[in-house]
């Protein structure tokens, strides 16, 4: 029974995880997601 409230805690924990990604990442609105620069052509 003990491994069994693991792995449902395991579960929810990378489930909240996902969430915060997926609010981070603008995934929901690409509006918020933040702009990136690696390549620039202004030279």
């Amino acid at each position: 029974m003990e491994d069994t409230s693991r792995f449902i805690d395991k579960v929810h924990d990378t489930q909240q995880k996902a969430e915060r990604n997926k609010r981070r990442g603008g995934n929901g609105s690409p509006a918020n997601q933040l702009g990136n620069k690696q390549h620039s052509t202004n030279k």
